[in-house]
């Protein structure tokens, strides 16, 4: 139970943050590449962009897929859209 638990609250300090709130909102919608996400974001730079993509691709909760200079991202870990969708009507616009 404890790993469990661990579990639960690396993801939620993942997720605990408005960028990355935002960019799943997005996401959930169909895979997007960086600058169609870039606007689901206002007010963010690129450069912070790929930070925030980087660290959930790092935790295994997006993928990603290269074509050409086109990097197009997607929701990879399911149990986060049930999280999201539970926000979403709260949350997303």
């Amino acid at each position: 139970m404890d790993t469990q638990v661990k579990q639960i609250a690396e993801l939620l300090k993942v997720l605990a943050n408005e960028s990355r709130l935002l960019i799943f909102c997005g996401l959930m919608e169909h895979p997007m590449t960086v600058s169609e996400i870039a606007k689901c974001v206002p007010d963010i730079s690129l450069p912070a962009l790929s930070q925030h993509l980087n660290l959930l691709k790092a935790h295994g909760i997006l993928d990603c897929v290269k074509s050409g200079l086109n990097v197009t991202y997607s929701i990879a870990d399911r149990r986060v859209d049930e999280v999201i969708n539970t926000l979403k009507k709260y949350y997303c616009n």
